[in-house]
């Protein structure tokens, strides 16, 4: 995995911004600056008031999720809720499942990276296989009974030796993980009162900003 800060910079500042912006400490991680700053970015952060009309939180439900998941571009959210408006049952439960269903998500969920943007960096580098196949993809979509392996290099890496030591954020009962071999199983897709967010997400509101 690469070692240039200012790659590394980029996506600390992209998580730090996520967190100011919204007013919450997105992924529940100590180091939030949310922690000690509990107001929005720039000169008049500390003083800036108003109320929402229903467009901006519409908008904020639908960024704050975008980015919990490592900052998703729009184009890609967007088929997320195009694919779930296909599809029989929730828009809002589909949305989630598809999201939860990401690689990089899952990489992440099983504790085998400490941020969804390292489990990112973990896939797109070739350190994760998809039932013995090296996937490179953060956004592939994984079914039910698949299961995720990390490469012999990815194990050495004191990054994911790091995210497997967290008994912060135990994996949720929908992977199974077996973190002695680097190994872990997507059981069954999640229904979203059963994924471990540390804020509240609202995808509901997502799927109003959409259909508007």
């Amino acid at each position: 995995m690469t070692n240039k800060k200012s790659t590394g910079g980029k996506r600390l500042h992209a998580k730090h911004k996520i967190d100011r912006r919204y007013g919450v400490n997105t992924w529940g991680k100590p180091k939030s600056p949310f922690n000690t700053r509990k107001y929005k970015p720039g000169q008049h952060g500390p003083t800036l008031r108003g109320k929402k009309t229903d467009y901006g939180t519409q908008l904020a439900a639908k960024q704050l999720l975008k980015g919990y998941y490592g900052n998703i571009g729009e184009k890609k959210f967007h088929s997320y809720y195009e694919e779930a408006m296909r599809r029989r049952g929730d828009t809002s439960e589909e949305i989630i499942a598809q999201l939860e269903s990401r690689l990089d998500a899952l990489v992440y969920r099983a504790n085998f990276a400490p941020t969804v943007f390292s489990a990112r960096q973990l896939v797109s580098h070739g350190h994760v296989r998809v039932n013995g196949r090296r996937i490179n993809i953060a956004s592939y979509q994984c079914k039910p009974g698949d299961v995720l392996e990390l490469s012999a290099k990815a194990r050495a890496l004191p990054l994911v030796a790091q995210a497997l030591n967290n008994k912060d954020a135990p994996a949720p009962d929908y992977i199974s993980v077996e973190a002695k071999a680097f190994k872990a199983t997507y059981a069954r897709v999640p229904k979203f009162e059963e994924v471990p967010y540390p804020v509240q997400m609202q995808p509901g509101l997502v799927v109003e900003f959409y259909s508007r």
